[in-house]
């Protein structure tokens, strides 16, 4: 209903231009005229605003003729100076009236450019939540289900543990696709589900299997909230791409310590991944450690990733420090 009348204001204002041209070359009395005037200034606004382009255009031009036209038919006897005056007085207003309703259009589209660029982000952050989250485990499960397939007849018992690997893995996956579908209902302004942070790191080395945790608790509440939770991104990042690259590693060791005046995360493994040094910075997806490198500097922090001496891989992320550390 509102669009169609809005749809109509164009129109409207056309035909109303027309007749109070209509009436000015007819004489038509000045209080009449003047009235018309009146009617047109908002129409002018209105059209300006809502109506679609090509319609606004053609409707504010015959508006403004018309309001301009106005005063020079009560002046029959002016001469040519004197009539372009008082056409160009009362185009102003006309001229102001438009103005004001293309502002309020370029606002509203400004506004309209905002919520679709925080749409486009959102999405974005939810499909690096599926990666950075849902393949870990998902990967996690993989990995534990082709190592079931070769122990289940020599030690069931491993097998058993395997599947429960398996089943703690996929729980967290249906947890992270639960906050996504949140997050996308949620997305009309309602509270959305919290970022998993280093809070969150200790369950995530324990479903590690070779995973070891080394974590100053006063560190890791040193970071801010975003350096908190992208710093948990690495970690599953990292963790992740030990399982894909280098799943003969005898321990991998997660670190959370003071650096400096920063705090670091780090993650190595203690062996090689297969194919050859340098895959995980050259993952194909394109959104890997490479990818999660602009997260961690838009926290204000470094990202650096290569092998150490022994054969191993060092993945370490150093952030500033927003609260001294305790103790």
């Amino acid at each position: 209903m509102i669009s169609k009348l809005r749809a109509g204001y164009a129109p409207s204002l056309a035909l109303g231009a027309v007749l109070l041209l209509v009436a000015s070359v007819l004489g038509a009395p000045a209080a009449r005229t003047l009235l018309g005037v009146v009617v047109l200034l908002p129409m002018l606004a209105l059209t300006a605003r809502w109506s679609p382009r090509s319609w606004a255009w053609t409707g504010c031009v015959l508006g403004g003729v018309a309001v301009a036209y106005w005063p020079v038919s009560l002046m029959p006897d002016a001469g040519w100076l004197e009539a372009s005056g008082a056409a160009l007085f009362w185009a102003l207003p006309a001229a102001g009236a438009v103005a004001a309703g293309a502002h309020l259009r370029r606002q509203a589209g400004r506004a309209r450019r905002a919520v679709t660029e925080a749409r486009r982000e959102q999405q974005l952050e939810l499909a690096r939540d599926l990666h950075d989250f849902v393949a870990h485990d998902v990967s996690a499960i993989v990995v534990q289900a082709q190592a079931a397939r070769f122990v289940a007849e020599q030690d069931p018992r491993q097998a058993v543990a395997a599947l429960e690997r398996i089943e703690a893995a996929g729980l967290n996956a249906l947890a992270t696709m639960d906050r996504t579908v949140h997050a996308l209902r949620a997305a009309g302004g309602g509270p959305t589900a919290p970022t998993p942070g280093l809070a969150e790191l200790p369950a995530l080395v324990e479903r590690f299997e070779g995973g070891v945790l080394e974590a100053d608790p006063a560190a890791m509440a040193g970071l801010s909230r975003e350096a908190d939770s992208t710093a948990y991104r690495v970690a599953v990042e990292a963790l992740t791409n030990v399982r894909r690259h280098a799943p003969g590693a005898a321990e991998v060791t997660v670190a959370v310590r003071r650096a400096g005046v920063g705090i670091e995360l780090s993650v190595a493994n203690s062996a090689a991944g297969r194919g050859g040094r340098g895959r995980w910075a050259r993952r194909r997806s394109g959104t890997g450690l490479e990818g999660l490198r602009g997260r961690v500097e838009a926290a204000e922090g470094t990202l650096t990733a290569g092998a150490v001496d022994g054969g191993g891989w060092l993945v370490r992320a150093v952030f500033p420090a927003v609260a001294a550390p305790q103790g």
